[in-house]
């Protein structure tokens, strides 16, 4: 991602009044000195620019601007500058001292509505003098998306929070093409390979019908040259002694997770839809190390299963009953279980000591990502139900092997603000 070209990248404008802190605000995303700073007004002389990986969001591209207020003697040539990294912009950061909004602040406001760029407004040094409640609604009323940054220096819990909540705003308003999916499952099979998927036929499958994640499996490996065998559990022993050759991946419904891979041979690589939709809509990586907080519960720890669906629960739901149950069976004592359906998110996100989302096949990749973010600022880990499943059962090193990598057990500090 370090080779992106710039023209790829997502270009993210700072502006704002000279010595309002854009290349402060510039050097706590980054988490380096990237621009030089300075009490002087007019320090940065000319657009700084600072290509990162900007995660989860991708490969972006900062653009630290000087002041559109600048009166110095080289200001014009400045501000000129500035005005053309507008352009260049395809969301805008505007900055902002506490209580102290002003023409220029007006003049970038219409700027950035001419050229329809989203905006992301920051109170900066709200440390050194409190922005008032009226002025907070004021620009909100103007600016939906803002967040509040102290001067520096920045670090620990204080940066964090700051980066969290921008890269969720980012995920809100960046273009859809910028947050780019990777293949659900085509690209861990040679063109041409078998997958086989297991797809039980039970109360919460349509009658008539199979589920989307398993449409979308099927069209994935279609679209990418590969061949799809499908049977249920109950078949599936039956359907290898049938084959030539043992296929390339086996994928199962999470709930038969335990059976399929005992019933895997050695060596053929197995997993389930959720998985693949944690690597689909959502960051693999980070989920399956939250999955590790599951060991770390402790007795009345409150748990928060996210669903997706709207669907009425039945008898033996799985988010509702069965996993609450495999819980309390690995943990052996009860924690309190909370659930959420659909786009519902709770306010007290910080209170949980684990959440839990499901595949979310019927939310974007965005919708995912921001829920991760959101989880990571209030230091709560999270992981979804195919990892969590897995993980009871005993099966999670096997289900990850066909991406490369490895459960890591996450120590009790690595999430910050995390219950112990």
């Amino acid at each position: 991602m370090e080779k992106t070209p710039k023209s790829l990248r997502l270009h993210i404008g700072l502006f704002g009044r000279t010595n309002v802190g854009k290349s402060s605000f510039l050097n706590l995303v980054a988490g380096q000195d990237v621009a030089l700073t300075s009490p002087i007004p007019g320090t940065t002389t000319d657009v700084v620019e600072k290509a990162m990986e900007l995660l989860p969001v991708g490969p972006v591209a900062f653009l630290d601007t000087g002041g559109l207020d600048d009166t110095s003697e080289l200001g014009a040539g400045r501000v000129d500058r500035t005005r053309r990294a507008l352009d260049r912009s395809d969301v805008a950061v505007l900055l902002l001292e506490p209580n102290r909004w002003t023409a220029f602040e007006d003049e970038l406001l219409g700027e950035f509505t001419k050229r329809k760029t989203p905006v992301i407004a920051v109170i900066n040094k709200a440390d050194l003098e409190q922005p008032t409640a009226a002025f907070i609604e004021a620009v909100r009323a103007k600016i939906p998306r803002l967040l509040q940054c102290a001067s520096h220096p920045f670090t620990g819990a204080e940066r964090d929070r700051v980066v969290h909540q921008f890269k969720e705003h980012l995920l809100e308003i960046c273009p859809d093409h910028v947050v780019a999916a990777p293949s659900l499952l085509g690209d861990l099979v040679p063109p041409g390979g078998l997958i086989v998927l297991i797809i039980p036929i039970d109360k919460e499958a349509p009658k008539g019908r199979i589920i989307l994640p398993q449409v979308q499996a099927i069209r994935d490996a279609l679209d990418h040259g590969e061949m799809v065998a499908v049977c249920r559990e109950t078949e599936y022993t039956a359907l290898l002694s049938q084959l030539a050759r043992p296929p390339d991946l086996v994928v199962c419904d999470s709930q038969v997770v335990h059976r399929m891979v005992a019933e895997t041979p050695p060596g053929v690589k197995c997993t389930t839809f959720s998985i693949l939709f944690s690597r689909f809509r959502g960051d693999l990586a980070r989920q399956t190390e939250g999955v590790s907080a599951i060991d770390r519960l402790r007795p009345g720890d409150r748990v928060l299963i996210a669903e997706a669906c709207t669907h009425h629960a039945v008898e033996d739901d799985i988010g509702r009953v069965k996993i609450p149950r495999w819980l309390k069976k690995h943990l052996g004592f009860d924690v309190e279980v909370t659930v959420c359906s659909g786009r519902d998110w709770p306010d007290d996100v910080a209170s949980y000591s684990l959440i839990i989302l499901c595949g979310a096949c019927m939310l974007t990749q965005r919708e995912v990502l921001a829920r991760i973010e959101k989880a990571a600022a209030a230091g709560v880990p999270i992981t979804n139900y195919g990892l969590c499943i897995s993980h009871l059962q005993g099966v999670l090193p096997r289900v990850l092997e066909p991406f490369g990598i490895e459960q890591k057990a996450q120590s009790k500090t690595a999430w910050a603000g995390a219950p112990s």
